[in-house]
């Protein structure tokens, strides 16, 4: 088989044979990359016996029964030759009439209404999703005001009950400290459901499924009341979060409220949980096995995911797993329970955001995949890629490419099964919040995809119907009232911000990104108005430790042989350069502090952010208050302590400090609420 008929099939198959670098520099994908690629994707090519069933097996496909158009846009229901006339049922009750052009399959005219319509065309029913132009934004919440808001680790905050790590009523308490001081908005970190038996499985990014929530995070009390509520004393821990501690000690805590309430609880709130049960169907309860059955072999096996678990559990659906379910029905019933105190107490905070005047509240994070040994991978297996990892191409910071560990949705399981677990995945994430940011999400046009056994260099990427996902965020966000921001760093392919701000989906501009190739930093007026401004992000350290150089030592102290001397001078330059925009723009003045003092830098670049041209500006909780450790670093595991560091006091009493109330008014100057 010669390559370009291996090429040719992969493009078929939506991977991509060439692509540019982070520098824009061409690359080929390698004949046996592509080929390992297929194999994983049930496509395989290594000889041309297996090019030519695959290419059938691909051919084959049946035209998909659920399609997206925009509003008022001719559209294509069929693949081809059709008749001439068709009806739209419409969501919400009424029809029209479609005409179609009978020799292409294309409509003569749109549908105006938003929704999920069906279309009765030629002996078959398809669901039309028809989106709004652009999704929700700021003009929608009628507010032509510029806002800012915060951005926080969860776990990190403190409240005024001492806790081993944030939950949501410690969030609810933070984010009406921010509104009553201005805020706008309050991002977060993934709150997504982890596996709760172990506790070294603590990341957000590494989620066991994004369609429900970490339940570790609920807060009783503010459901349940104090007396049923009530999670009795707990270590309160130091600086980092020991979670190989708190963990275990959370799950004991809410074992003992669960107790209370089945015996104690009054019959409204009964009727709430069997309401919420109910509501969740059979994704709940199959979110709920998971959790029972990853903790019993866990405790007794180390058993760390599902691949891992005796034969007889892979199947969700098999009579093993309704026999274990029947005879540990009490602990099923445990993990719903958890679950529907999360989603009432996150709920809870949404509120106490809106009533502290915040137009937005929370921003919720979707991050991009799933533990491939996690529930989503173990009850619907069909959505996902097997047998790949996703992760990143070689770039500035990782020259050896990254591999995530995670999975996510196959393209063709997204087609085939109508968006069903990626609209389940957005849904989720908006039903408690204003804003929602998507994490990579460079994604819904094409992933880097690594196969099991081999090196992040030895990836593809593998394209994404990126137009219907666009669409069904549209539809989705202006359903929940939800803005959408979604995260472009990394090697970014032409035209892609420019599709997102046409579709409304805001990207984000980071201060320390911001400099052109001569090295001057962008100054404030010449920001995109349609992006969301940050200072920095969780993986890169705040302004603080920048200007420190902290993020250098931790490079040298994890690589010896790194030489820290062209770094830091590097660094010198970056620094005057910084201090000189924030000086140009009226933000800083005087000579250029030294790397040890970094508190005028950190108020020049809050006053900068608030003066950049985006009608959004969300600053890091560490800028706000000079911190200077990052809550992540990328590439490492145990050698930093990523996801653990707390905030060092509670909502109020931090915001009310003289640095961070000082930054809140250079905030509200230029950006009044």
């Amino acid at each position: 088989m010669i390559d370009a008929e291996l090429e040719a099939f992969a493009l078929e198959a939506g991977v991509l044979v060439e692509w540019e670098d982070v520098h824009g520099a061409p690359r080929r994908t390698p004949p046996q990359t592509l080929r390992a690629v297929l194999a994983a994707l049930g496509l395989p090519a290594s000889t041309q016996g297996e090019l030519r069933d695959s290419r059938a097996r691909l051919a084959a496909m049946p035209a998909p029964d659920f399609i997206t158009a925009q509003a008022g846009q001719p559209f294509r229901p069929l693949g081809g030759p059709c008749g001439a006339h068709a009806r739209m049922r419409l969501e919400g009750g009424g029809a029209v009439d479609i005409a179609l052009d009978p020799e292409t399959g294309f409509t003569l005219q749109g549908v105006e209404r938003p929704g999920y319509h069906r279309l009765e065309v030629a002996g078959r029913e398809i669901t039309v999703a028809v989106a709004p132009a652009r999704a929700y934004g700021l003009d929608d919440l009628a507010s032509q005001r510029r806002l800012w808001g915060l951005a926080v680790q969860l776990y990190s905050l403190r409240g005024a009950d001492p806790r081993p790590f944030g939950d949501f009523g410690d969030l609810a308490a933070f984010a009406g400290a921010a509104g009553r001081r201005g805020a706008g908005a309050l991002a977060i970190s993934p709150v997504h459901a982890l596996f709760a038996a172990d506790p070294e499985r603590f990341s957000p990014y590494a989620p066991s499924s994004r369609l429900f929530l970490n339940g570790l995070y609920a807060d009783p009390v503010a459901v349940l009341g104090p007396d049923l509520g009530d999670l009795g004393a707990q270590a309160t821990g130091d600086d980092l979060v020991a979670w190989s501690d708190a963990i275990p000690q959370r799950l004991a805590a809410l074992r003992r409220v669960h107790a209370r309430f089945t015996s104690a609880a009054s019959a409204d709130l009964k009727a709430d949980l069997k309401q919420f049960e109910a509501e969740g169907g059979d994704d709940l309860r199959g979110h709920a096995r998971f959790e029972a059955l990853h903790g019993t072999l866990f405790a007794r096996d180390g058993a760390r995911g599902w691949p891992e678990w005796p034969a007889e559990l892979h199947d969700a659906a098999g009579p093993a797993v309704a026999a274990f379910a029947a005879e540990r029905d009490d602990e099923v019933a445990f993990h719903i329970f958890v679950q529907w105190l999360a989603d009432r107490s996150l709920a809870r905070a949404q509120n106490a955001a809106r009533a502290a005047g915040m137009p937005v509240g929370l921003v919720t994070d979707v991050a991009v995949g799933m533990d491939p040994g996690g529930s989503h991978a173990w009850s619907r297996p069909q959505d996902l890629l097997a047998g790949l990892n996703i992760g990143a191409p070689p770039d500035a910071f990782q020259a050896n490419g990254q591999d995530w560990g995670v999975t996510t949705f196959s393209p063709r399981a997204l087609a085939a099964t109508g968006f069903e677990g990626f609209l389940a995945t957005l849904r989720s994430a908006m039903r408690h919040a204003g804003g929602v940011r998507i994490d990579h999400i460079l994604g819904l046009r094409r992933l880097w995809v690594v196969p099991h056994g081999s090196g992040p260099t030895e990836g593809a990427y593998l394209t994404y119907p990126m137009q219907d996902l666009m669409r069904l965020i549209a539809i989705e966000s202006h359903r929940h009232g939800v803005l959408v921001i979604g995260e472009d760093l990394g090697t970014v392919p032409a035209g892609m911000r420019e599709t997102l701000n046409a579709g409304g989906v805001r990207g984000m501009q980071v201060l320390l990104f911001e400099q052109d190739r001569a090295g001057a930093f962008r100054p404030p007026g010449r920001w995109s108005p349609g992006a969301c401004a940050m200072t920095t992000t969780h993986d890169l350290p705040p302004i603080a430790g920048w200007w420190r150089a902290t993020d250098i030592d931790w490079r040298v102290r994890l690589q010896p042989d790194l030489e820290a001397a062209p770094l830091l001078a590097e660094r010198d330059t970056q620094r005057t350069a910084l201090w000189e925009a924030f000086q140009a723009a009226g933000c800083a003045a005087g000579p250029c502090p030294a790397p040890d003092a970094p508190a005028a830098v950190v108020d020049g670049a809050v006053a900068f952010l608030a003066k950049t041209s985006c009608d959004l500006a969300i600053l890091p909780i560490e800028d706000l208050l000079g911190l200077e450790a990052q809550p992540n670093l990328p590439g490492t595991t145990t050698q930093h302590p990523n996801w653990r560091r707390r905030l060092p006091g509670s909502g109020d009493a931090l915001l009310a400090a003289s640095g961070p109330a000082g930054r809140i008014a250079s905030l509200n100057k230029e950006r009044p609420r």
